[in-house]
């Protein structure tokens, strides 16, 4: 068959936005197209910016490509998240710059506290933060910001029910655990638990966040998948223990970002309970003068550190062990919002990397992307 641009069109207008509930064609997202003899060459514009949406979105575009003009054409697809002030088309967070997964291959790491502090400690310089607590089976994040007596109310908005938010220490944060018994365990089957998690993501007014950070459950089950799949992550971070039983999990967690189907990139790897000091020894020092002699690395040493560099990734931070940590926690005041102690102190560096993380990736799925950085990052 030639390869006319009507043709083409009339091809691409059977790919249908999977958010949008409408073909390509007639939401204008087909931005440029070549016709080179048997080479064809588009740009497609997405409204979900993950990458797992992206390549499938780059799948379909091929497939009805080649079904319409045969295997034999070439087809070289670019796809990039919507650009401009259309970017509020998305319908699944529209108004939230970047979704940032906090996992671990194992629980007991100190995923929450580790999410609970980088969410506080990003309000605390400034940015809009939101966080859910995807934990379904322990959630911990109505206790760790001191709002466990707090339930989030209803509002209407355009013409819907939906959920508002609890505010603590300059955080949004939703969990499951402001709609169950804390005494109950909550005992969901994946299919339930998921769409439970749904409802927090698109039936509540998140409004205009610069990041939301979702804390998962340990492990990397179905409920892993179906959220990935669901909501537009920019990245993904996990959080281990030196030791190696916890190494092992975690690059499983990593593994299950970086499969195909999924895609998600991993933007770094967090060490926690690095090392150990008492508080007597911290008493009227800084964490960085502590010498390596008054160190007790009671997992290991630079274990996570060391698997960060195997996989090529970034080691945002070597948390230490900090008692004061465990009991800010306890009490429902982050640690990172002690003013300057060795407990706040610990996770300056994590939020450094944070922010260079965040320069990085730019101002989310609203910002144009230039079409030959998006064949580089696939």
């Amino acid at each position: 068959m030639e390869i006319t641009e009507k043709a083409l069109f009339d091809a691409l207008s059977k790919v249908i936005e999977p958010d949008l509930k409408k073909d390509i064609v007639e939401l204008d997202l087909v931005k440029d197209v070549t016709i080179d003899e048997r080479t064809i060459t588009v740009i497609v514009e997405v409204s979900n910016p993950a990458m797992h949406s992206r390549k499938r979105m780059e799948e379909a575009v091929k497939f009805q490509l080649k079904q319409a003009f045969g295997d034999d054409v070439k087809v070289k697809v670019s796809v990039r998240p919507i650009s401009g002030e259309r970017g509020g088309l998305r319908k699944v967070l529209p108004f939230v710059k970047h979704v940032v997964a906090v996992a671990s291959g194992k629980g007991g790491v100190g995923k929450s506290t580790i999410t609970a502090n980088l969410a506080a400690g990003l309000a605390q310089r400034g940015l809009k933060v939101g966080l859910v607590d995807a934990d379904i089976y322990g959630p911990s994040m109505p206790l760790m910001f001191d709002v466990q007596k707090e339930r989030p109310r209803v509002k209407q908005l355009d013409g819907k029910n939906v959920i508002v938010p609890v505010e603590s220490y300059g955080v949004q944060l939703l969990s499951i655990g402001f709609f169950a018994d804390p005494s109950q365990a909550i005992a969901w089957r994946g299919p339930m638990a998921s769409k439970a998690l749904d409802q927090l993501f698109k039936d509540a007014d998140w409004g205009e966040l610069d990041i939301m950070l979702v804390d998962m459950p340990p492990g990397t089950g179905d409920i892993h998948l179906q959220l990935v799949q669901a909501v537009p992550l920019s990245g993904a971070i996990i959080v281990s223990t030196p030791q190696p039983v916890a190494l092992i999990d975690a690059r499983k967690g990593v593994s299950l970002f970086q499969m195909d189907a999924l895609k998600v990139p991993v933007l770094g790897i967090v060490e926690n309970m690095s090392w150990f000091a008492t508080e007597e020894a911290l008493k009227g020092r800084r964490l960085q003068d502590i010498p390596e002699g008054e160190r007790q690395y009671i997992f290991g040493k630079h274990g996570a550190k060391a698997l960060a560099e195997e996989l090529n990734v970034a080691c945002m931070a070597e948390v230490p062990l900090v008692q004061s940590i465990r009991e800010a926690a306890d009490v429902g005041r982050p640690a990172i919002l002690q003013g300057d102690t060795p407990a706040a102190q610990a996770f300056q560096p994590m939020l450094d990397a944070m922010e260079r993380i965040l320069a990085g990736l730019g101002d989310g799925p609203k910002k144009t992307v230039d079409p030959a950085h998006e064949m580089l990052v696939k």
